[in-house]
């Protein structure tokens, strides 16, 4: 019998135990926006927000109800830009990032 766990379990472990891989997973939920892959950012994002600030503290702190950005961070989910820069902002600050963008040329 194979014993098998979900993803999410483990990231979230890992998240509170390295703070550098929180900030990847941030960096790289970002890079998927930027890249028009808003599917695969907002599963990260959904991740990362349970790993470390959790819905209702993002709720309180965004002042959104907490179902909605679970919807917003769904699979099926469409946030706009303004809500989607509110949980960017909030997990910003909690990982203590500066997000910065530039532009790498094409080979």
């Amino acid at each position: 019998m194979v014993l098998t766990r979900d993803s999410r379990h483990t990231v979230v472990e890992r998240v509170r135990r390295d703070p550098a891989f929180a900030k990847a997973l941030l960096d790289e939920a970002v890079t998927h926006f930027l890249n028009g892959e808003p599917d695969t950012a907002r599963v990260i994002l959904r991740d990362l927000v349970n790993a470390t600030v959790g819905f209702e503290r993002l709720a309180v702190t965004t002042g959104k109800p907490a179902k909605s950005l679970h919807r917003m961070l769904s699979t099926n989910g469409n946030p706009s830009m303004d809500n989607l820069s509110l949980i960017l902002g909030v997990l910003r600050k909690r990982l203590r990032v500066k997000l910065a963008s530039r532009t790498v040329k094409a080979a």
